[in-house]
């Protein structure tokens, strides 16, 4: 089967602007940590048939709880399938996952990552970080990218120090160019301040909607490149009760994601 444009991946609306998507009947390829307390939390509210996938092989889980890492058992718990590494990248090249979640220390105005180095010098950084893993092939194949981090200069930055995952490289036309599925590229950016996306002809990052009690002035601070707002700038939807209390109570007991963040 040959991959085509997935037409249930709708143009934006206001409900897409201000929440993350994770759609009821979508496929997600996801890794521990916040990702995969987003997705059970979307399992268990809006999207029971939410299909999770992790690097590992783990297909379609219905997370009882927390995995500790993509081969955890768990991320195999009543799932469609138990398969391969091969399988999970075969299957995004086919164009059959909707969203993936990826995260690294440095993010640039075009969405792409940095996972490898921080110093100029590669063969002596000042930091040595863990790498690409799936991550290259994940943003090269799935539909969108969605990334969670801590909103400030040092990971919002005007340069890489090592390009390890491709957004939209230099700009408009960019991934098609190098061969790279059209259609595909970042998504969103979930930042403890905003909710970010890009804009839909120079392909840079922009602001759709401020978390309450963030400011234009604040977010723009805390990033080291030039960042525009949407036209109607929005404010971030408040989780709800009954969301946060499956997040406490359900996916994260522990709080082994929830203790990290203040508040």
């Amino acid at each position: 089967m040959g991959r085509s444009h997935d037409s249930r991946i709708h143009a934006d609306g206001a409900d897409d602007l201000l929440r993350l998507p994770l759609e009821d009947g979508r496929t997600a390829a996801v890794g521990t940590g916040v990702p995969c307390a987003a997705a059970m939390l979307a399992q268990r509210t809006h999207a029971p048939s939410l299909v999770i996938l992790f690097e590992a092989g783990g297909v379609a889980p219905q997370l009882p709880t927390m995995p500790i890492s993509v081969g955890d058992s768990r991320t195999f718990y009543r799932g469609l399938m138990a398969t391969s590494m091969a399988d999970i990248m075969e299957t995004c090249q086919r164009g059959m996952v909707d969203y993936t979640f990826l995260g690294g220390a440095q993010i640039d105005a075009y969405g792409n990552l940095n996972s490898t180095v921080i110093g100029a010098d590669y063969a002596r950084p000042k930091v040595r970080l863990p790498g690409s893993g799936g991550a290259n092939d994940l943003a090269s194949f799935c539909w969108r990218i969605l990334v969670v981090t801590s909103h400030d200069r040092r990971r919002f930055v005007e340069k890489l120090d090592f390009l390890t995952t491709p957004g939209y490289l230099t700009g408009p036309g960019a991934r098609e160019a190098v061969g790279l599925p059209p259609g595909t590229g970042p998504y969103r950016v979930v930042t403890d301040l905003a909710v970010l996306g890009y804009h839909e002809t120079t392909r840079r990052m922009q602001i759709l909607s401020l978390h309450p009690g963030a400011s234009l002035e604040q977010v723009r601070a805390a990033t080291g490149f030039a960042l525009g707002a949407a036209d109607e700038l929005a404010v971030t939807i408040a989780p709800t009760a009954e969301e946060l209390h499956v997040l406490r109570t359900e996916v994260d007991p522990h709080r082994y994601i929830l203790d990290r963040s203040p508040g």
